[in-house]
Parts: C-alpha cells; sequence; structure tokens
C-alpha cells in the first residue's frame, strides 16, 4: 500500500447567501490584491520614493483589471483557443475557473506601463513596487487552486501524496509546492532584497521576480500533471514551462540592465 493522504472535504463555496455564493477563488484574489496593495504602499516609503501612497491605491483599479483580463484571455489565447472560439459566450464565465498567469502578467504589464506614463513616472519604479508584493497574490491563489482540486500534480508514491476527488491513486499537491517556491520563497527573497536597497536599482526587483517564478514554475511543472486538453507538447515539455522561459530571459535581461545601469 502506497502512504497517502486523503484530501480534506472543502466547499469550493466560502460563503453561501441565499442565490450570492462567494468562492475561495474570489477570496484569494480580493486578499491577494488587497495585502498586496497594503504592502506596496509601504514600500513607496524606501528610497528612491518616486511613488506616492496615492499613487498606488489609484493603480489597485488597474492592477485588478490587468489581473483579471490578461489572465482570462491569456488562458482563452494560450490553453483553450478552439474552445472558446466555438462558445464565445463562455469567455464571460470566470467563475468557472480558467485563468492564466501569464496571461495575468501580461496585463499587469500593460496596465503598468500606461500607469506609469499616466502618472509621468520611470515603469521600473512602479514595477519593481508591484514585483516585491506579487508574490502576496501568487501564494493565496495557489492555496485556492488546491481548495479547488485543481492543478494537482502527477501520481506519486511520496507519503505526502494526496488523493483528490475523482482520483484514485495519490497525486504531488503541485498547488502547495507552487504556493510555498512563487509564493513564500519569492516573498521572502523580494522583502529581503527591498530591505537591502535593491528599489534603488531601477529593474533589478522586476528582473528578479521575473527569474524566480520562471524557475520555480518550471520545476513545479516536472511534477504537476499537464492540461488534459493539451498534455506534453514536445520532448516532456509542457504549456507552462513554455511559457516560462522567455519569460526567465526577460528577467535575466532587465536584471543584467540594472547592474549595467548602475554601473
Amino acid at each position: 500500500m502506497i502512504a497517502a493522504i486523503a484530501f480534506p472535504q472543502i466547499d469550493p463555496i466560502a460563503i453561501a447567501l441565499g442565490p450570492l455564493a462567494i468562492r475561495w477563488y474570489a477570496i484569494a484574489y480580493i486578499t491577494g490584491l488587497l495585502l498586496g496593495w497594503r504592502y506596496c504602499r509601504r514600500l513607496t516609503k524606501r528610497p528612491p520614493a518616486l511613488l506616492s501612497e496615492r499613487a498606488i491605491d489609484d493603480f489597485l483599479l488597474w492592477a485588478t483589471l490587468g489581473v483579471i483580463l490578461g489572465g482570462r484571455f491569456g488562458y482563452i489565447l494560450f490553453y483553450q483557443f478552439d474552445y472558446y472560439l466555438a462558445n464565445p459566450l463562455e469567455i464571460i464565465f470566470i467563475w468557472r475557473g480558467g485563468m492564466s498567469f501569464h496571461g495575468g502578467l501580461l496585463g499587469v504589464a500593460v496596465a503598468i506601463v500606461l500607469f506609469a506614463r499616466h502618472e509621468k513616472v520611470p515603469v521600473f519604479a512602479l514595477s519593481d513596487i508591484i514585483a516585491a508584493a506579487a508574490p502576496i497574490g501568487l501564494f493565496f491563489g495557489r492555496l485556492a487552486n488546491f481548495a479547488n482540486a485543481e492543478l494537482f500534480g502527477r501520481p506519486t508514491d511520496v507519503p505526502w501524496g494526496v488523493i483528490f476527488p475523482g482520483e484514485v491513486e495519490p497525486r504531488h499537491p503541485s498547488q502547495l509546492y507552487e504556493a510555498g517556491l512563487e509564493g513564500l520563497l519569492l516573498f521572502a527573497v523580494a522583502y529581503a532584497l527591498a530591505r537591502r536597497g535593491f528599489l534603488e536599482r531601477s529593474g533589478a526587483l522586476t528582473g528578479v521576480f521575473l527569474i524566480g517564478y520562471a524557475l520555480s514554475r518550471m520545476l513545479v511543472e516536472l511534477v504537476r500533471e499537464p492540461d488534459a486538453h493539451l498534455g506534453f507538447l514536445f520532448s516532456g515539455i509542457t504549456m507552462g514551462q513554455l511559457l516560462s522561459l522567455p519569460m526567465a530571459l526577460l528577467g535575466i535581461a532587465i536584471l543584467a540592465w540594472s547592474r549595467r545601469a548602475r554601473a
């Protein structure tokens, strides 16, 4: 017999008030955005202090739209384009799931560029602060994935393997791996670097975040179950790894530029 942990009975609906149902997924997004917003406000007080708390307050709406619109359309484009092309009305059914981190990243990146131009501040002054806080949202998002019993890992015989609903064999709780790497660890690294003055190195924290997330995602994808409708793309490569590679390369380029600009 393989040791395994039974999946805890977690109702995906956290609060039900008559016809109104509030899901853990929504709570995770809201919690991540609000805690990230509060942390960003604190970071504006650190040198070089090019942004005000008011600017961060105003950017919260921009960031929310970037996450939701980018995440949704990224999922449609990268993962199920043919399905949504045939069922366009389902594009708005975001409560059924179907969000892409890489799409959300692109959405927030567009929001950062547009907002920075609107406020007439350097793009990296804003993106570095957002990069330092982004792991907070990632942490709660991955916990919501676990609560929803989605995006789980491949079959395993490790003693902490979890038997998810509808499955008969234990699987890696890859959502928790990602919560630990993309969330807790990446936040700890960004937090330590921010305290060491990396916010004054234009683009440095942005580069670190891009590299850190990409490496974490590519590593966890080694044990995460590929999307059933996609499977492996080629040579055992998953879509998550393919999308993370240019992210890592961009992070390296930004970090290298940051070092040269400071020299």
